[in-house]
């Protein structure tokens, strides 16, 4: 399955909308108000996503959820100087008690640099980048929840371009420690991206991250490199990634969104590639290929595959509903895991 997922990135590659980097939620989000009376409002937004999961196996598991509760303030305080802070309520997040996920001061030198400092994503991966409430699948791919690890960090950043430049790009510097953790060591982590508008309807790009990820530990480094592409031709769009890790890591920083990090060898990379379209009746069919390998060195050891089928109907554009089916590909010992997922999300 590898080779076959490699030869569709070539073929794709031979044919989206340029991605502008999300610090936190909301994407690429103005500064509250634009008119000069309203210029220095704050500004409440949210989304709540209710979930249910059901797991096709004996015990026939299942349960309601959040998959996610947020909700945040953003604005400015002067021309060049925006505010923007959220919170996860979810008790099915962080065990349980409501956390500060995003909490950053953005100085805004031009279009080519704006600094932010605080609580933030790290700039690395274009599913990570995309905001939650606009996620095409509910899930992200295995690779990105747990080789883009901690997602979330402390530190300072600084990005340039937007959705209108051909180039956007974005370097931080950061604890790598996670979030609601002190950083215990001396060094700290180089993260980077940068996407480039080829076309109208192709984008590619490039992450890269260097760090030292082990608790009282100068010395044992992560490097970690992914690359991307994004389509969009007329109503369709794909769009796939492929991410190399090696070196140390630690798991007590957890995985993507809540996700439970998975034992890693040496090296370890994935991939996946993912297609959806957009109908004329508010509804949008997808379909994410992945596969997710935690030990190259190993064959065959923990190697997992998984298939999304689903579909999107936007009620508007505040309101979604999202179902998948996902398909899990054990090599060795196959599980009756799959699982059929429902969400409703609204965002306010």
């Amino acid at each position: 399955m590898k080779k076959i997922l490699y030869i569709l990135f070539v073929l794709v590659i031979s044919f989206q909308v340029n991605n502008v980097f999300a610090q936190g939620c909301e994407g690429d989000d103005p500064a509250a108000g634009t008119d000069s009376l309203n210029a220095y409002k704050p500004v409440v937004f949210g989304y709540l996503q209710s979930q249910y999961d059901y797991t096709l196996n004996d015990a026939n598991e299942n349960s309601f959820k959040f998959k996610r509760a947020r909700i945040g303030v953003r604005g400015k305080v002067m021309d060049n100087f925006s505010y923007y802070f959220m919170l996860e309520t979810s008790p099915f997040i962080g065990g349980g008690d409501a956390y500060l996920m995003d909490a950053f001061v953005t100085y805004d030198a031009g279009n080519w640099a704006r600094i932010s400092a605080g609580s933030f994503k790290q700039p690395f991966s274009l599913e990570v980048s995309t905001p939650c409430n606009d996620l095409t699948t509910i899930d992200r791919s295995v690779v990105a929840d747990q080789l883009v690890a901690p997602q979330r960090d402390f530190g300072v950043a600084i990005f340039g371009g937007n959705k209108f430049t051909k180039l956007n790009y974005a370097v931080a510097l950061m604890n790598g420690r996670g979030l609601g953790v002190k950083d215990d060591n001396t060094k700290k982590d180089i993260v980077g991206r940068a996407t480039y508008k080829v076309t109208d309807f192709m984008t590619i790009g490039g992450s890269f991250r260097y760090g030292y990820p082990t608790p009282n530990n100068n010395d044992a480094t992560r490097t970690t490199y992914g690359g991307e592409i994004a389509l969009a031709f007329n109503n369709l769009k794909v769009q796939g990634e492929y991410i190399y890790d090696e070196g140390a890591y630690y798991s007590g920083a957890g995985g993507g969104c809540g996700a439970e990090p998975i034992a890693l060898g040496e090296k370890r990379d994935g991939a996946y590639i993912m297609a959806s379209y957009d109908t004329k009746w508010k509804l949008q069919p997808v379909v994410k290929y992945e596969y997710f390998d935690p030990n190259i060195d190993v064959k065959d050891i923990n190697y997992q595959e998984r298939m999304t089928i689903g579909a999107n109907y936007f009620f508007n554009d505040k309101v979604r509903f999202q179902l998948n089916y996902q398909a899990h590909i054990e090599t060795i010992n196959s599980v009756d895991n799959d699982m059929l997922l429902a969400q409703l999300q609204i965002k306010f």
